[in-house]
């Protein structure tokens, strides 16, 4: 490796936009979770597609690391550079390129973050519907294969992207995908890199598909006895087949944190958070609908409203659901589970991990996109005290065992990073990963491209 050749070189090329100072560096060390920090020995700040492959062909001229960058909102260790090297920041590659409502897209930079797209999209009745809670940028989002609170409704960025640029380790620019809606040639190049994590390559453009806001939003919450009696809730209404635009579950740990955090004063119960799209018409009869579910199962105060203002305090404290949880232990980091395991399974799944936590000396809490059948598990602790650290890592793994023995993923949207490295086999099997692992060497020889992660490891 030729560090110093490299960074002379892209000093020539970025100026000040190529930052080594240590601030900086340690900025770009970390991501949201609980993972060891391990710092860039520089830190680049692209504005073009040219910088990029620039930048791409001098380290692998060099035999330097790289890893791409967006928000640094993760939370499995995916932005860290455990082997050093060059961090490229795409935050500067911020421009919303061309919106065409008559055919529902938007073609963006990679560093463009979701709020930022929506805002700009305000005034043509078209929303990007992918809503992670934090305020990430859509090639990260990409990368991860990301979701969030209405992927029941919408999708998850699988379904969202439609075509994507990315600099690959040779330096060429791939485009991938098309603005039609369907294609039947050729591989799914743009499916294989959402979700590889900047492995394959540097995301420096998406086309991404938009959704016409509805003409009528409603929000409701209720408690329950019990998560099984929410869960099963859920489970019926899915069935029964309302096309809620978002259900959210959160235990009474997580309620009683969002009530610290966000003033809010929910009861300190199992508790759903649902939204409803539609016409005026359309969204009271699904809310009739889903109230009279919740009935059957035992819940309390069904309380829904269309009022903007109300609607957007409580989904805020939702997503803010992150901060409330560590501010029960000031200090603190959280080591989470992110399963996705089939619908009918759901509720046994949060009732075990319900019941870990409460066998467990560590404070944890269970919420989720229950809709389809993804749900967290966070646990509380102090990542300097092994005893803590190991035992989140036994819950988590337990957590993880169940999962697969129903057919279910370590990971719904979360992705693999570093936390979920181990898990990869016992997922997908041996001759999966070794595809994987197949499929990484041919695009990228020498394995700079976000080194250590999907496709080395397994």
């Amino acid at each position: 490796m030729n560090l110093t050749n490299t960074i002379t070189a892209l000093q020539a090329l970025l100026g000040e936009r190529l930052a080594t100072a240590k601030a900086v560096r340690d900025h770009h060390s970390r991501d949201t979770g609980w993972h060891a920090a391990a710092m860039p020995d520089a830190v680049a700040f692209p504005r073009t597609v040219e910088e990029v492959q620039e930048i791409v062909r001098l380290c692998v001229e060099n035999d330097v690391p790289m890893v791409p960058y967006g928000a640094g909102s993760s939370m499995e260790g995916h932005t860290i550079p455990a082997r050093g090297g060059i961090t490229i920041d795409t935050r500067e590659m911020n421009h919303i390129l061309e919106i065409r409502p008559q055919d529902g897209l938007a073609v963006v930079q990679s560093g463009v973050t979701r709020k930022q797209l929506n805002t700009e999209l305000r005034a043509t009745g078209l929303m990007f519907s992918v809503d992670p809670g934090a305020d990430a940028s859509l090639g990260g989002m990409a990368s991860t294969r990301g979701s969030g609170t209405m992927a029941y409704r919408y999708g998850t960025m699988r379904d969202n992207v439609l075509a994507l640029k990315v600099v690959t380790p040779d330096g060429k620019l791939v485009k991938t995908g098309s603005r039609a809606r369907k294609s039947s040639t050729g591989y799914d190049l743009t499916h294989l890199f959402v979700g590889a994590e900047g492995t394959l390559g540097v995301i420096t453009e998406l086309t991404v598909r938009l959704h016409p806001i509805p003409e009528a939003i409603s929000s409701a919450v209720c408690a329950f006895p019990d998560a099984a009696s929410a869960v099963e809730t859920v489970i019926e209404a899915v069935q029964y087949g309302v096309p809620m635009a978002r259900v959210e579950f959160l235990d009474a740990v997580a309620v009683a944190g969002v009530n610290a955090y966000s003033k809010t004063t929910m009861k300190v119960a199992p508790t759903l958070m649902f939204e409803f799209h539609g016409t005026d018409a359309w969204v009271a009869e699904q809310a009739q609908i889903v109230a009279g579910i919740a009935a059957d199962h035992g819940a309390e105060d069904f309380v829904w409203t269309a009022d903007a203002e109300e609607r957007a305090k409580l989904w805020q404290a939702r997503h803010d659901l992150y901060w409330a949880t560590k501010a029960i232990r000031p200090g603190s980091e959280l080591y989470t589970g992110d399963i996705c395991v089939p619908i009918s399974e759901l509720a046994g799944q949060i009732e075990a991990a319900r019941a870990d936590i409460e066998d467990s000396f560590l404070l944890g809490q269970i919420i989720g996109h229950v809709g389809d059948g993804n749900y967290h598990a966070a646990y509380i602790i102090q990542p300097d005290d092994p005893r803590e650290l190991a035992e989140a890592e036994r819950l988590a793994e337990r957590l993880v065992e169940r999962a697969l023995t129903v057919g279910g993923t370590a990971s719904g949207e979360h992705g693999i990073g570093t936390g979920k490295l181990k898990y990869l086999r016992a997922e997908h099997g041996d001759a999966a990963v070794d595809l994987m692992k197949t499929l990484k060497s041919a695009i990228d020889p020498k394995g700079l491209m976000n080194p250590g992660k999907l496709g080395q490891g397994g």
